[in-house]
């Protein structure tokens, strides 16, 4: 009796460890910017390629990118999303995939109705110099803008920047070539438009990041991210996402004046995978996957 009594003891201890660790929870804050719903539907995915190994719980309480990062660092959440640089690398632990595949590094302006032709005889970067920048105060951007010359404005609330720009604070607004179409939209009671003929480009991963030290979840994001890439589910997702339908269907990149940017800010980012960055020449074709990738099932 004893020794049924036991193994009953064991059989159960045996299921409770294998739910505790089915129902393990990431806690997520998905109020910062306007990506926030493809990098939700990004860690989606990895976990959906893990065998959905996590419970995804979300808040959205409208707090800055610093204050969420801040709750990464100690513990309150445990995601969260940005284009790198040394200083958050040495902060975080970044998942090195970059989500948006160097997208964010492909740079055009919101600006203000009307000014078009201000930035018509825009040819040269000692012309852009002329011009005031927004940026965010804790952005990776900020400090290539500045690093290369430019005039740069900088904020830390993301919604007041089209507000600033609307009050010529600054005179242009780079965003990731995706970003500005859902921008102006949302953004519609501001006399605001997209400028038609520049782009900045330089490199830029576009990052999720965990606490310093959770291996653990760094291995499993990895993991899953690479299976998608594997099977061509990371590639879908990525090239019919409504905003970088916009960039194919709207942004004319083949056609931008192009500024190529250095960016002094670059950490240990994966150059040799071709795979994972966007030729805009090519946008909307497959990719070729690596051997890396090929590994990740093993």
């Amino acid at each position: 009796m004893k020794t049924l009594l036991l193994r009953l003891g064991l059989v159960l201890c045996a299921i409770g460890s294998t739910s505790t660790q089915a129902e393990q929870t990431l806690n997520i804050n998905t109020s910062s910017d306007v990506n926030s719903p493809y990098a939700m539907q990004m860690i989606e995915l990895a976990n959906q390629h893990i065998g959905n190994k996590y419970h995804i719980k979300t808040v959205d309480d409208g707090v800055t990118k610093s204050r969420i990062m801040e709750d990464v660092a100690n513990g309150t959440y445990d995601v969260f999303w940005a284009s790198t640089n040394n200083d958050t690398e040495a902060k975080f632990d970044p998942i090195r995939i970059p989500l948006f595949k160097g997208l964010l590094g492909h740079r055009i302006f919101i600006i203000r109705q009307g000014d078009q032709a201000r930035f018509d005889h825009i040819k040269t970067l000692e012309d852009l110099k002329q011009i005031k920048l927004g940026s965010g105060t804790t952005w990776a951007d900020t400090g290539i803008l500045k690093a290369n010359g430019l005039t740069v404005v900088t904020a830390n609330k993301y919604p007041n920047m089209f507000y600033m720009l609307d009050g010529s604070r600054f005179d242009a607004f780079p965003r990731g070539a995706h970003e500005p179409f859902v921008e102006i939209e949302k953004n519609q009671h501001l006399p605001l438009t997209i400028e038609k003929n520049l782009m900045l480009v330089y490199r830029m991963p576009f990052y999720l990041f965990v606490r310093k030290g959770n291996t653990e979840l760094v291995n499993d994001l990895t993991r899953g991210l690479e299976l998608a890439l594997k099977d061509g589910s990371f590639d879908k997702l990525f090239i019919n996402h409504p905003s970088v339908q916009d960039v194919i269907q709207k942004a004319g990149l083949q056609n931008r004046r192009i500024f190529y940017l250095d960016n002094p800010t670059l950490s240990q980012a994966p150059l040799d995978r071709p795979e994972l960055w966007v030729d805009v020449k090519t946008l909307g074709k497959p990719a070729q996957i690596s051997e890396t990738a090929e590994k990740a099932e093993q």
